[in-house]
């Protein structure tokens, strides 16, 4: 790959079983590219945008939901999109978190639609795309982005091994069982 992944691998190995007529190497490791793009989104809308609600009993208010998560998705694309154009893509990626974005856009949502009435926002349906994105832009730059900063985990660390004590022997349930099946067998 021209550009490492995440994981900072720049060969990935894919196994497939579609014939070379279907799809070449090439195209194959295009499209498993694609595909992750759409595992991150499809994780950011259950983990920041809660799109998937627990009961199976009205499908059409699963589907609903999962709408206005996709919706949701597009606003919170747009806020990172400015945020990426003013204090670049690599900074964003590595150190905003999209979880915190989502809390603040649905916790200012509210705030703003109290606060604000709605012949301020017809301001922004005239607008062109230029003056759109620029607007976009100047507000990006007075983000302050430690507000937003990850939180990543450490790595795991690893167990420590459990030592064995002469002074309290570890007991198999196991082995106490097949005693007592033993004995209650032997006449």
């Amino acid at each position: 790959m021209k550009q490492p992944n995440r994981e900072g691998d720049r060969e990935i190995f894919i196994l497939t079983n579609l014939p070379f007529e279907v799809a070449n190497a090439i195209l194959i490791a295009q499209m498993y590219r694609k595909r992750w793009k759409l595992e991150t989104l499809f994780q950011v809308l259950t983990e920041n945008l809660c799109c998937q609600i627990n009961t199976l009993g009205y499908p059409k208010a699963a589907l609903f939901t999962f709408c206005i998560a996709l919706v949701a998705y597009n606003v919170l694309s747009t806020v990172q999109a400015a945020l990426r154009s003013v204090y670049g893509s690599q900074k964003i990626e590595a150190e905003v978190s999209s979880y915190y974005l989502a809390d603040e856009i649905k916790g200012t949502y509210r705030g703003m639609m109290i606060a604000i009435s709605p012949d301020e926002w017809c301001v922004f349906q005239n607008m062109t795309f230029t003056e759109l994105s620029q607007t976009l832009k100047h507000l990006a730059g007075l983000v302050k982005l430690r507000t937003f900063r990850r939180h990543p985990r450490d790595p795991k660390k690893p167990r420590p091994k459990l030592t064995y004590l002469k002074s309290k022997p570890h007991v198999s349930t196991f082995k106490i069982l097949n005693q007592k099946k033993l004995q209650n067998n032997t006449p």
